[in-house]
Protein backbone atom coordinates (compact mmCIF):
# COMPACT_ATOMS: atom_id res chain seq x y z
CA UNK A 1 0.00 0.00 0.00
CA UNK A 2 2.91 2.34 0.63
CA UNK A 3 4.89 1.38 -2.27
CA UNK A 4 1.43 2.16 -4.07
CA UNK A 5 0.69 5.79 -2.66
CA UNK A 6 4.90 6.47 -3.74
CA UNK A 7 4.01 5.82 -7.15
CA UNK A 8 0.95 7.86 -6.76
CA UNK A 9 2.67 10.84 -5.38
CA UNK A 10 5.16 10.63 -8.08
CA UNK A 11 2.83 10.54 -10.60
CA UNK A 12 1.17 13.84 -9.29
CA UNK A 13 4.19 15.75 -8.95
CA UNK A 14 5.40 14.68 -12.80
CA UNK A 15 2.29 15.68 -13.93
CA UNK A 16 2.21 19.01 -11.68
CA UNK A 17 6.14 19.85 -12.84
CA UNK A 18 4.49 19.21 -16.36
CA UNK A 19 1.67 21.86 -15.62
CA UNK A 20 4.12 24.18 -13.51
CA UNK A 21 6.54 24.27 -16.93
CA UNK A 22 3.89 24.74 -19.47
CA UNK A 23 1.85 27.93 -17.66
CA UNK A 24 5.55 29.31 -17.25
CA UNK A 25 6.40 28.86 -21.02
CA UNK A 26 4.83 32.43 -22.22
CA UNK A 27 6.05 34.38 -25.07
CA UNK A 28 9.51 35.96 -24.56
CA UNK A 29 10.09 39.59 -25.09
CA UNK A 30 9.28 40.84 -28.48
CA UNK A 31 12.46 41.65 -30.90
CA UNK A 32 12.15 45.37 -30.89
CA UNK A 33 11.49 46.93 -34.77
CA UNK A 34 13.47 48.77 -36.80
CA UNK A 35 10.89 51.98 -36.22
CA UNK A 36 12.50 54.85 -38.73
CA UNK A 37 10.71 55.95 -41.68
CA UNK A 38 11.05 54.09 -45.05
CA UNK A 39 10.35 56.15 -48.19
CA UNK A 40 11.06 54.71 -51.55
CA UNK A 41 9.50 54.50 -55.09
CA UNK A 42 7.57 51.30 -55.17
CA UNK A 43 6.15 51.41 -58.64
CA UNK A 44 9.74 52.13 -59.87
CA UNK A 45 10.59 48.78 -57.78
CA UNK A 46 7.63 46.91 -59.56
CA UNK A 47 8.83 47.90 -62.95
CA UNK A 48 12.88 47.12 -62.54
CA UNK A 49 11.45 43.66 -61.16
CA UNK A 50 9.38 42.96 -64.27
CA UNK A 51 12.33 44.23 -66.68
CA UNK A 52 14.65 41.62 -64.73
CA UNK A 53 12.28 38.88 -65.61
CA UNK A 54 12.34 39.39 -69.07
CA UNK A 55 15.65 37.83 -69.04
CA UNK A 56 16.08 34.48 -69.77
CA UNK A 57 19.08 34.10 -67.01
CA UNK A 58 18.46 29.99 -67.15
CA UNK A 59 21.18 28.16 -65.55
CA UNK A 60 21.83 24.18 -67.14
CA UNK A 61 24.13 21.98 -65.74
CA UNK A 62 25.02 21.67 -69.47
CA UNK A 63 26.77 24.99 -69.93
CA UNK A 64 26.25 24.90 -73.94
CA UNK A 65 22.30 25.16 -73.18
CA UNK A 66 22.96 28.86 -71.73
CA UNK A 67 22.14 31.73 -73.32
CA UNK A 68 25.35 33.88 -72.53
CA UNK A 69 23.14 36.83 -73.90
CA UNK A 70 20.51 36.93 -71.80
CA UNK A 71 22.96 37.17 -68.73
CA UNK A 72 24.42 40.27 -70.49
CA UNK A 73 21.41 42.12 -70.71
CA UNK A 74 20.51 42.26 -67.45
CA UNK A 75 23.71 43.12 -66.17
CA UNK A 76 23.04 46.14 -69.06
CA UNK A 77 20.24 46.76 -67.55
CA UNK A 78 21.46 47.81 -64.02
CA UNK A 79 23.04 50.93 -64.64
CA UNK A 80 19.63 52.44 -66.47
CA UNK A 81 17.44 50.92 -63.23
CA UNK A 82 20.27 50.98 -60.06
CA UNK A 83 22.15 54.20 -61.51
CA UNK A 84 23.48 55.17 -58.36
CA UNK A 85 24.57 52.05 -57.53
CA UNK A 86 26.38 51.44 -60.60
CA UNK A 87 28.23 55.02 -59.90
CA UNK A 88 28.74 54.80 -56.40
CA UNK A 89 29.77 51.03 -56.10
CA UNK A 90 33.63 49.59 -56.89
CA UNK A 91 32.41 46.59 -59.26
CA UNK A 92 35.29 43.62 -58.36
CA UNK A 93 35.70 40.94 -61.25
CA UNK A 94 36.20 37.96 -60.49
CA UNK A 95 33.74 35.73 -62.60
CA UNK A 96 31.42 35.65 -65.94
CA UNK A 97 28.56 34.54 -63.25
CA UNK A 98 29.39 36.94 -60.38
CA UNK A 99 28.42 40.53 -59.94
CA UNK A 100 30.55 41.92 -56.44
CA UNK A 101 30.18 45.54 -56.02
CA UNK A 102 31.44 47.36 -53.13
CA UNK A 103 29.84 49.92 -51.52
CA UNK A 104 32.18 52.06 -49.35
CA UNK A 105 31.29 52.52 -46.06
CA UNK A 106 33.05 54.89 -42.85
CA UNK A 107 35.05 51.54 -42.10
CA UNK A 108 36.37 48.79 -43.44
CA UNK A 109 36.13 46.96 -39.34
CA UNK A 110 32.91 44.79 -39.78
CA UNK A 111 31.98 44.69 -43.22
CA UNK A 112 28.18 43.17 -44.47
CA UNK A 113 27.51 41.12 -47.10
CA UNK A 114 23.87 41.03 -49.13
CA UNK A 115 23.62 37.94 -51.30
CA UNK A 116 20.93 36.85 -54.21
CA UNK A 117 21.41 34.97 -57.06
CA UNK A 118 19.99 36.29 -60.42
CA UNK A 119 20.00 33.03 -62.62
CA UNK A 120 16.58 30.83 -62.30
CA UNK A 121 15.78 27.14 -63.14
CA UNK A 122 14.22 26.00 -66.48
CA UNK A 123 10.50 26.22 -67.55
CA UNK A 124 8.20 24.00 -69.58
CA UNK A 125 6.30 27.38 -70.87
CA UNK A 126 3.16 25.18 -71.95
CA UNK A 127 2.27 24.60 -68.46
CA UNK A 128 1.95 27.88 -67.77
CA UNK A 129 -1.04 30.48 -67.59
CA UNK A 130 1.03 33.22 -68.20
CA UNK A 131 4.56 33.26 -70.04
CA UNK A 132 7.06 33.07 -67.46
CA UNK A 133 9.54 35.83 -68.97
CA UNK A 134 6.95 38.45 -70.25
CA UNK A 135 6.64 40.44 -66.50
CA UNK A 136 3.03 40.35 -67.21
CA UNK A 137 1.40 42.26 -64.54
CA UNK A 138 -2.26 41.70 -64.00
CA UNK A 139 -4.31 41.84 -60.79
CA UNK A 140 -1.59 42.92 -58.50
CA UNK A 141 0.37 39.91 -59.65
CA UNK A 142 3.61 40.05 -61.30
CA UNK A 143 3.88 36.62 -63.28
CA UNK A 144 7.44 35.25 -64.27
CA UNK A 145 9.91 32.50 -63.60
CA UNK A 146 12.27 34.41 -60.68
CA UNK A 147 9.57 36.63 -59.23
CA UNK A 148 10.43 34.71 -55.81
CA UNK A 149 13.49 32.58 -56.75
CA UNK A 150 15.11 35.55 -56.22
CA UNK A 151 14.69 38.15 -58.32
CA UNK A 152 12.68 39.68 -56.03
CA UNK A 153 15.58 40.48 -53.69
CA UNK A 154 18.22 40.78 -56.12
CA UNK A 155 16.10 44.00 -56.87
CA UNK A 156 15.66 44.82 -53.24
CA UNK A 157 19.15 44.90 -52.09
CA UNK A 158 20.03 47.37 -55.30
CA UNK A 159 16.50 48.99 -54.99
CA UNK A 160 17.59 49.88 -50.99
CA UNK A 161 21.20 50.80 -52.08
CA UNK A 162 19.97 52.99 -54.70
CA UNK A 163 17.57 54.99 -53.08
CA UNK A 164 19.67 55.24 -49.38
CA UNK A 165 23.04 56.06 -52.23
CA UNK A 166 20.30 58.69 -53.53
CA UNK A 167 19.57 60.94 -50.32
CA UNK A 168 22.62 61.09 -49.17
CA UNK A 169 23.19 58.36 -46.80
CA UNK A 170 26.65 56.28 -46.20
CA UNK A 171 27.01 53.42 -44.38
CA UNK A 172 29.02 53.23 -41.33
CA UNK A 173 30.50 50.11 -42.71
CA UNK A 174 31.68 49.02 -46.11
CA UNK A 175 28.49 46.76 -47.56
CA UNK A 176 29.11 44.07 -50.34
CA UNK A 177 26.41 43.22 -52.70
CA UNK A 178 27.35 40.13 -53.80
CA UNK A 179 25.13 38.10 -56.35
CA UNK A 180 25.61 34.75 -58.11
CA UNK A 181 24.17 33.75 -62.24
CA UNK A 182 24.98 29.85 -61.13
CA UNK A 183 23.47 28.91 -57.66
CA UNK A 184 20.81 26.83 -58.87
CA UNK A 185 23.56 24.72 -60.71
CA UNK A 186 25.87 24.95 -57.67
CA UNK A 187 28.17 27.38 -60.02
CA UNK A 188 31.64 28.67 -59.13
CA UNK A 189 30.38 32.61 -58.32
CA UNK A 190 29.77 32.41 -54.80
CA UNK A 191 32.96 29.99 -54.34
CA UNK A 192 34.83 32.76 -55.97
CA UNK A 193 33.80 35.31 -54.12
CA UNK A 194 33.82 33.72 -50.50
CA UNK A 195 38.00 33.08 -51.75
CA UNK A 196 38.30 36.87 -52.62
CA UNK A 197 37.48 37.62 -49.06
CA UNK A 198 38.96 34.97 -47.30
CA UNK A 199 42.38 35.35 -49.01
CA UNK A 200 41.39 39.70 -48.63
CA UNK A 201 40.94 38.72 -45.19
CA UNK A 202 37.30 40.11 -45.12
CA UNK A 203 35.29 38.57 -42.41
CA UNK A 204 31.79 39.64 -42.79
CA UNK A 205 29.23 40.63 -39.66
CA UNK A 206 26.51 39.75 -41.70
CA UNK A 207 25.69 37.92 -44.42
CA UNK A 208 21.86 37.48 -45.90
CA UNK A 209 20.74 35.39 -48.60
CA UNK A 210 17.58 33.51 -49.34
CA UNK A 211 15.89 31.28 -47.02
CA UNK A 212 13.03 31.31 -45.14
CA UNK A 213 10.19 34.29 -44.87
CA UNK A 214 7.15 35.54 -43.56
CA UNK A 215 4.53 32.49 -44.00
CA UNK A 216 1.48 31.66 -41.99
CA UNK A 217 -0.01 28.26 -41.06
CA UNK A 218 3.48 26.36 -40.39
CA UNK A 219 4.16 25.54 -37.21
CA UNK A 220 1.32 23.48 -35.34
CA UNK A 221 -0.76 25.73 -32.97
CA UNK A 222 0.29 29.07 -33.93
CA UNK A 223 -1.95 31.53 -35.99
CA UNK A 224 0.44 34.80 -36.30
CA UNK A 225 2.38 35.55 -38.96
CA UNK A 226 6.14 34.28 -38.62
CA UNK A 227 9.09 35.62 -39.85
CA UNK A 228 11.45 32.70 -40.09
CA UNK A 229 15.28 33.44 -40.51
CA UNK A 230 17.42 30.33 -41.07
CA UNK A 231 20.58 30.59 -39.14
CA UNK A 232 21.67 27.08 -40.84
CA UNK A 233 21.07 24.78 -43.67
CA UNK A 234 20.73 20.95 -43.93
CA UNK A 235 23.15 19.15 -46.20
CA UNK A 236 22.34 17.29 -49.63
CA UNK A 237 23.37 14.28 -50.98
CA UNK A 238 21.85 11.77 -54.12
CA UNK A 239 22.57 8.25 -54.01
CA UNK A 240 22.12 5.43 -56.28
CA UNK A 241 21.43 1.95 -55.20
CA UNK A 242 22.12 -0.58 -58.36
CA UNK A 243 21.90 -4.21 -58.84
CA UNK A 244 23.37 -5.99 -61.35
CA UNK A 245 21.57 -9.39 -62.64
CA UNK A 246 21.87 -11.88 -65.78
CA UNK A 247 18.84 -10.50 -67.32
CA UNK A 248 16.52 -12.43 -68.86
CA UNK A 249 12.86 -13.09 -70.33
CA UNK A 250 10.29 -12.46 -67.85
CA UNK A 251 8.03 -15.82 -68.17
CA UNK A 252 10.68 -17.70 -65.47
CA UNK A 253 11.72 -15.21 -63.26
CA UNK A 254 13.77 -16.08 -59.96
CA UNK A 255 12.19 -15.13 -56.66
CA UNK A 256 13.29 -12.00 -56.64
CA UNK A 257 13.71 -9.87 -59.51
CA UNK A 258 16.38 -6.38 -59.70
CA UNK A 259 13.66 -4.27 -59.46
CA UNK A 260 11.83 -6.47 -55.98
CA UNK A 261 15.35 -6.37 -54.57
CA UNK A 262 15.47 -2.42 -54.82
CA UNK A 263 11.95 -1.53 -53.69
CA UNK A 264 12.74 -3.64 -50.18
CA UNK A 265 15.81 -1.58 -49.75
CA UNK A 266 13.73 1.36 -50.69
CA UNK A 267 10.81 -0.08 -48.23
CA UNK A 268 13.85 -0.57 -45.46
CA UNK A 269 14.64 2.91 -46.04
CA UNK A 270 11.46 4.40 -45.83
CA UNK A 271 10.59 2.32 -42.38
CA UNK A 272 13.57 2.90 -40.78
CA UNK A 273 14.09 6.59 -41.03
CA UNK A 274 17.23 8.35 -39.68
CA UNK A 275 17.08 9.39 -35.95
CA UNK A 276 15.49 12.88 -34.72
CA UNK A 277 17.96 15.39 -33.65
CA UNK A 278 16.73 18.27 -32.35
CA UNK A 279 19.56 20.90 -33.19
CA UNK A 280 20.21 24.78 -31.76
CA UNK A 281 18.15 26.00 -34.50
CA UNK A 282 15.17 23.65 -34.27
CA UNK A 283 15.50 24.32 -30.34
CA UNK A 284 15.39 27.67 -30.85
CA UNK A 285 12.53 28.00 -32.85
CA UNK A 286 10.64 25.70 -30.78
CA UNK A 287 11.21 27.94 -27.62
CA UNK A 288 10.20 30.80 -29.41
CA UNK A 289 7.24 29.54 -31.60
CA UNK A 290 5.68 27.26 -29.17
CA UNK A 291 5.45 29.76 -26.56
CA UNK A 292 2.80 31.35 -29.13
CA UNK A 293 1.07 27.95 -29.44
CA UNK A 294 -2.12 26.22 -28.01
CA UNK A 295 -1.75 24.69 -24.72
CA UNK A 296 -1.30 21.06 -25.82
CA UNK A 297 1.34 21.80 -27.99
CA UNK A 298 2.79 24.14 -25.78
CA UNK A 299 3.11 21.55 -23.08
CA UNK A 300 5.03 19.31 -25.68
CA UNK A 301 7.38 22.26 -26.99
CA UNK A 302 7.80 23.36 -23.09
CA UNK A 303 8.37 19.81 -22.16
CA UNK A 304 10.09 18.79 -25.35
CA UNK A 305 12.66 16.57 -23.80
CA UNK A 306 10.22 14.54 -21.83
CA UNK A 307 8.24 14.47 -25.24
CA UNK A 308 10.86 13.84 -27.79
CA UNK A 309 9.18 10.53 -28.17
CA UNK A 310 5.69 12.10 -28.95
CA UNK A 311 6.88 14.74 -31.33
CA UNK A 312 9.35 11.47 -33.00
CA UNK A 313 6.48 9.53 -33.81
CA UNK A 314 4.06 12.36 -34.98
CA UNK A 315 7.13 13.15 -37.41
CA UNK A 316 7.76 9.79 -38.49
CA UNK A 317 3.84 9.57 -39.35
CA UNK A 318 3.00 12.61 -41.00
CA UNK A 319 6.30 13.68 -42.85
CA UNK A 320 6.25 17.39 -44.19
CA UNK A 321 7.61 19.98 -42.98
CA UNK A 322 8.39 19.62 -39.46
CA UNK A 323 9.74 16.14 -39.91
CA UNK A 324 12.35 17.71 -42.38
CA UNK A 325 13.49 20.12 -39.03
CA UNK A 326 14.04 17.02 -37.06
CA UNK A 327 16.06 14.63 -39.37
CA UNK A 328 17.97 13.57 -42.34
CA UNK A 329 15.12 12.84 -44.87
CA UNK A 330 15.13 10.26 -47.99
CA UNK A 331 13.17 10.94 -51.03
CA UNK A 332 13.25 8.40 -53.91
CA UNK A 333 13.01 10.43 -56.66
CA UNK A 334 13.99 8.06 -59.71
CA UNK A 335 13.92 4.26 -61.19
CA UNK A 336 15.28 2.45 -63.98
CA UNK A 337 14.66 -1.04 -64.94
CA UNK A 338 14.64 -2.77 -68.61
CA UNK A 339 13.87 -1.36 -72.13
CA UNK A 340 10.96 -4.01 -72.30
CA UNK A 341 8.03 -4.82 -70.19
CA UNK A 342 8.81 -8.37 -70.24
CA UNK A 343 12.56 -8.21 -69.76
CA UNK A 344 14.07 -8.85 -65.98
CA UNK A 345 17.05 -5.95 -66.08
CA UNK A 346 20.60 -6.89 -66.38
CA UNK A 347 21.03 -3.68 -64.29
CA UNK A 348 18.23 -1.67 -62.01
CA UNK A 349 18.80 1.76 -60.51
CA UNK A 350 16.71 3.44 -57.78
CA UNK A 351 17.98 7.16 -56.41
CA UNK A 352 17.59 8.70 -53.47
CA UNK A 353 17.49 12.29 -52.30
CA UNK A 354 19.13 12.58 -49.17
CA UNK A 355 18.68 16.11 -46.85
CA UNK A 356 21.22 16.23 -44.48
CA UNK A 357 20.58 16.88 -40.25
CA UNK A 358 22.95 19.47 -39.02
CA UNK A 359 23.98 16.32 -36.90
CA UNK A 360 24.83 13.72 -39.83
CA UNK A 361 27.28 14.20 -42.39
CA UNK A 362 27.56 12.73 -46.26
CA UNK A 363 30.03 9.90 -44.96
CA UNK A 364 27.55 9.07 -41.65
CA UNK A 365 24.53 8.89 -43.83
CA UNK A 366 26.78 6.36 -46.28
CA UNK A 367 27.15 4.10 -43.16
CA UNK A 368 23.80 4.60 -42.17
CA UNK A 369 22.41 3.35 -45.33
CA UNK A 370 24.60 0.28 -45.61
CA UNK A 371 23.99 -0.66 -41.89
CA UNK A 372 19.80 -0.27 -42.50
CA UNK A 373 19.21 -2.10 -45.96
CA UNK A 374 21.95 -4.94 -45.05
CA UNK A 375 22.46 -6.30 -48.51
CA UNK A 376 25.61 -6.45 -49.85
CA UNK A 377 24.33 -7.19 -53.55
CA UNK A 378 23.30 -3.43 -53.80
CA UNK A 379 25.84 -0.86 -54.44
CA UNK A 380 25.21 2.19 -52.81
CA UNK A 381 27.33 4.78 -54.25
CA UNK A 382 26.78 8.19 -53.42
CA UNK A 383 26.89 10.28 -56.49
CA UNK A 384 27.60 13.75 -54.81
CA UNK A 385 26.87 15.71 -51.41
CA UNK A 386 27.77 18.47 -49.58
CA UNK A 387 27.96 18.43 -45.43
CA UNK A 388 25.44 20.76 -43.52
CA UNK A 389 26.34 24.27 -42.96
CA UNK A 390 27.81 25.82 -39.62
CA UNK A 391 25.29 27.11 -37.20
CA UNK A 392 25.41 30.54 -36.92
CA UNK A 393 24.72 32.69 -33.86
CA UNK A 394 21.73 34.65 -32.38
CA UNK A 395 21.50 36.93 -29.75
CA UNK A 396 24.20 38.73 -31.27
CA UNK A 397 24.29 42.31 -32.47
CA UNK A 398 23.98 40.47 -36.13
CA UNK A 399 21.06 38.83 -35.30
CA UNK A 400 19.09 41.65 -33.58
CA UNK A 401 19.66 43.94 -36.87
CA UNK A 402 18.06 41.57 -39.30
CA UNK A 403 15.48 40.77 -36.71
CA UNK A 404 14.57 43.88 -36.20
CA UNK A 405 14.42 44.21 -39.68
CA UNK A 406 11.92 42.00 -40.30
CA UNK A 407 9.85 43.30 -37.30
CA UNK A 408 9.74 46.43 -38.35
CA UNK A 409 8.98 45.62 -42.19
CA UNK A 410 5.99 43.23 -40.93
CA UNK A 411 4.27 44.44 -38.07
CA UNK A 412 2.92 41.77 -35.42
CA UNK A 413 5.21 38.62 -36.93
CA UNK A 414 6.88 36.47 -34.38
CA UNK A 415 10.61 36.55 -35.71
CA UNK A 416 12.60 33.17 -35.03
CA UNK A 417 15.17 31.40 -36.10
CA UNK A 418 15.05 28.40 -38.42
CA UNK A 419 16.61 25.43 -39.99
CA UNK A 420 16.24 26.00 -43.82
CA UNK A 421 15.83 22.45 -45.55
CA UNK A 422 17.27 23.95 -49.22
CA UNK A 423 21.03 24.54 -50.10
CA UNK A 424 21.99 27.85 -50.97
CA UNK A 425 24.63 29.59 -52.00
CA UNK A 426 24.98 30.74 -48.57
CA UNK A 427 26.84 28.10 -47.04
CA UNK A 428 29.87 28.69 -48.57
CA UNK A 429 30.34 31.72 -46.41
CA UNK A 430 30.32 29.69 -42.94
CA UNK A 431 34.16 29.24 -43.29
CA UNK A 432 34.80 32.99 -42.89
CA UNK A 433 30.89 34.53 -40.80
CA UNK A 434 29.22 32.83 -37.86
CA UNK A 435 26.47 35.21 -38.69
CA UNK A 436 25.26 34.09 -42.16
CA UNK A 437 21.41 34.54 -42.34
CA UNK A 438 18.71 33.03 -44.42
CA UNK A 439 15.90 35.22 -45.21
CA UNK A 440 13.83 35.75 -48.20
CA UNK A 441 12.30 39.55 -48.09
CA UNK A 442 9.04 38.52 -48.64
CA UNK A 443 5.25 37.43 -47.11
CA UNK A 444 4.39 34.26 -48.79
CA UNK A 445 1.72 31.46 -49.12
CA UNK A 446 1.85 27.82 -49.24
CA UNK A 447 1.01 27.80 -52.74
CA UNK A 448 3.53 30.63 -53.62
CA UNK A 449 5.58 28.80 -51.78
CA UNK A 450 5.25 25.54 -53.81
CA UNK A 451 5.48 27.92 -57.02
CA UNK A 452 8.95 28.18 -56.89
CA UNK A 453 10.65 26.53 -59.34
CA UNK A 454 7.30 24.86 -60.45
CA UNK A 455 4.73 26.22 -63.08
CA UNK A 456 3.09 29.77 -62.47
CA UNK A 457 5.69 31.46 -60.31
CA UNK A 458 4.78 34.92 -59.44
CA UNK A 459 4.64 37.55 -56.62
CA UNK A 460 2.13 39.77 -55.54
CA UNK A 461 3.03 43.70 -56.49
CA UNK A 462 3.01 44.51 -52.54
CA UNK A 463 5.68 41.92 -51.28
CA UNK A 464 8.17 43.87 -54.17
CA UNK A 465 7.99 46.94 -52.58
CA UNK A 466 8.43 44.90 -48.95
CA UNK A 467 11.59 43.57 -50.23
CA UNK A 468 12.77 46.85 -50.60
CA UNK A 469 11.55 48.66 -47.13
CA UNK A 470 13.06 44.91 -45.88
CA UNK A 471 16.57 46.15 -47.47
CA UNK A 472 16.56 49.76 -46.60
CA UNK A 473 15.89 48.85 -42.66
CA UNK A 474 18.81 46.29 -42.62
CA UNK A 475 21.23 48.53 -44.73
CA UNK A 476 20.94 51.62 -42.55
CA UNK A 477 21.86 49.75 -39.30
CA UNK A 478 25.16 48.54 -41.45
Amino acid sequence: MAALMIILLLIVLFIALILYRTLRFLPKESVKPDSGEVTFDAEKSIEALRKLIQCRTISYYDNSLEDDSEFLKLESFLSELYPNVIKTCERINLHKRAILLRWKGKSSDKPSVMMAHYDVVPVEEDNWQKAPFEGIIEEGVLWGRGTLDTKVTFGGVLGAADTLIASGFTPEQDIYLAFSGGEEVSGESAIKIVEYFDKNNIKPEIVVDEGGAVVKDVFPGVKEKCGLIGIAEKGMMNVSFSIESGGGHASAPKPHTPIGILSKACCDMENNPFPMHITKPVREMFDTLGRHSSFIYRMIFANIDIFKFVLDMLCKKIGGELNALLRTTVAFTQAKGSKAPNVIPPTAVFTANLRLNPMDTVESAEKRIKDTIKNENVNVTVMDGVNPSPISETGCDAWNKVASAVAGTWEGCIVSPYLMVQCSDSRHYGRISNHVYRFSAMELTSEERASIHGNNERIKTENIGKAVEFYIRLLRQC
